[in-house]
């Protein structure tokens, strides 16, 4: 249900988002699971794309689909933190076609977060930790 997620954005589908059979392609999905995390934390000034010292590296994604979405529809992308740790995030994600309260699919979303130089885990910074608290479940 949308209330189950914190906060989201609107993502406009594409032409090119279809695939043959009529429908979005299930890899675009993970595209706009993408989009919405780091739209959320970049608008948070939690998440510096070019610059920052810490940048989040998937780990694990998984969706689940329950009805199709397709060009022109306009897609709600809902998000939540499922599990905060000390280094990574798992969010919760679900896509919502339009005004409906039922999603079209749901699924997890985990960034360990890591030196950019080094690529190893670090802690997840002040700022981070508390754009990611304000929407945890």
């Amino acid at each position: 249900m949308r209330a189950d997620y914190r906060t989201g954005s609107a993502i406009t589908t594409r032409w090119n988002d279809n695939d043959p059979y009529g429908h979005v392609n299930n890899a675009i999905y993970y595209f706009w699971f993408d989009t919405a995390v780091n739209r959320y934390l970049i608008e948070q000034g939690a998440l510096d794309i070019t610059g920052g010292k810490t940048i989040g590296l998937v780990v694990n994604t998984s969706c689940d689909y329950f009805a199709p979405i397709a060009f022109p529809d306009e897609v709600m992308a809902r998000i939540r933190v499922d599990r905060l740790g000390n280094s990574s995030v798992t969010y919760g994600v679900g896509l919502f076609r339009g005004d409906e309260e039922v999603a079209s699919a749901a699924g997890s979303f985990t960034h360990v977060y890591v030196d950019r130089a080094t690529r190893r885990p670090v802690s997840l910074p002040g700022p981070l930790r508390l754009a990611l608290e304000a929407i945890e479940v």
